[in-house]
């Protein structure tokens, strides 16, 4: 018999807050966290914005010595894990250490250790790339560090699927859980791409809004004008356990976790199916997977990146799973507002699904001033909307064709 599992614990790194309190309100209130780049000198770049963290330290979570050792994008897992055990009252000299995992998403990785360590391999000869290098820009290196800083020896592995990577994690440790291979599961994802050469690679893919003069607006998914995603950084981490295991401590309950779906769209590289025939299989697998009609579903987090193709293949596929009950549905693409997290998307917006469970409230899509015609469903704009949420759905899909959705519930 499969267990229940249900999320306990929440913690996330964004442009907009790193306190997830205090996000979900900024997100509530309709709040932007995208604003002109200062990591790095952007003179020659065609786009000089993103969802870029400056409010934010390692301090009080890692040791500066051990903070040097950790590539940017490791460096946010590790603070929104410590604040998801935080948040969980999990205590860890209570728990069987091989009955705990990780499993992390990340589509990229190291990028800002590759481009630094590739500038002094060409300036300062071979002999001086640094010895962390490796360790610090594996893809793996996030749920590493997460399970040596709690000793977890339960399951672990990362997952890279593009911009599904993180709801693919979170689907594989709700596997995990429910199939008897560990009690409680980090999961999530974590990304920090805003770097020379992620903002110059997308750029060169015409995939970036230009909107230099006006940030702020320039991610707006499902609205005519659109021209773009924005590429933002940051980590959203979850803390799944088995439901007899969390009531057995006293834990605080968000929600149960029903179900996941996945696919492959198996057609381009880098567009989606035009007619989102991927994405409407993984959406039906979780719904499959959890045992609930379409109609049980009141609110989706759409993946809604703010591109043409993306955000109308989108769109056709919830019609094709949902029929008549589209027209019902809250939709809304927190994008609107962080930009596009890459592999950590799908852990903040399990967040949000969770939080708007929870409170009973749909996050706005802010920017959708004009509607696409293609784009025809509620997609909540630029205002948040009370509603009662029996059930929500979180999708993500990637470069490689890669769809991933769940569906969170109240754990009755």
């Amino acid at each position: 018999m499969k267990r229940r599992v249900v999320v306990t614990g929440l913690g996330a790194v964004t442009s907009l807050s790193c306190k997830v309190p205090d996000l979900w309100q900024r997100i509530l209130a309709g709040h932007s966290g995208i604003r002109q780049i200062r990591l790095f000198d952007t003179a020659d770049f065609k786009v000089k914005f993103g969802g870029e963290i400056s409010d934010w330290t390692t301090e009080g979570y890692l040791a500066p010595k051990d903070a040097k050792r950790l590539d940017r994008f490791t460096q946010f897992a590790m603070v929104a894990a410590t604040d998801a055990v935080t948040d969980s009252g999990i205590d860890f000299e209570k728990v069987d250490h091989f009955r705990a995992g990780v499993i992390l998403g990340s589509g990229i990785g190291g990028l800002h250790e590759i481009e630094q360590q590739h500038s002094r391999l060409l300036e300062k000869g071979p002999d001086k790339v640094s010895a962390f290098t490796i360790p610090k820009l594996m893809v793996n290196a996030a749920c590493g560090q997460v399970s040596i800083a709690f000793q977890l020896r339960g399951p672990n592995a990362a997952v890279a699927t593009a911009c599904a990577s993180a709801t693919n994690a979170i689907g594989d440790a709700y596997k995990a859980i429910q199939y008897g291979d560990a009690d409680i599961m980090f999961t999530g994802g974590t990304e920090a791409a805003l770097t020379p050469m992620g903002i110059s690679g997308f750029s060169s893919m015409r995939a970036l809004s230009m909107r230099n003069d006006d940030p702020q607006a320039a991610s707006r998914p499902f609205d005519a004008d659109r021209d773009g995603f924005v590429l933002s950084e940051g980590a959203g981490i979850l803390i799944l356990e088995e439901l007899e295991h969390a009531k057995a401590r006293g834990a605080k309950i968000y929600a149960e976790l029903l179900g996941y779906g996945l696919s492959a769209d198996g057609g381009h590289i880098t567009q989606p199916d035009s007619q989102g025939l991927g994405a409407s299989k993984a959406m039906a697998g979780a719904l499959r997977d959890a045992q609930l009609d379409a109609s049980a579903i009141d609110y989706i987090n759409a993946h809604g990146t703010s591109t043409s193709l993306g955000d109308a293949a989108e769109t056709q596929a919830v019609k094709t799973v949902f029929g008549e009950h589209a027209r019902r549905l809250s939709i809304s693409s927190t994008k609107s507002q962080l930009g596009h997290l890459l592999g950590a998307s799908g852990g903040v917006e399990a967040i949000f699904c969770v939080l708007a469970l929870r409170d009973n409230v749909v996050p706005p899509t802010i920017n959708l001033d004009k509607p696409d015609p293609d784009c025809d469903l509620d997609y909540t704009p630029n205002q948040a909307r009370e509603r009662q949420i029996r059930a929500a759905m979180s999708n993500s899909f990637g470069f490689g064709g890669h769809n991933a959705s769940i569906i969170v519930g109240h754990a009755a």
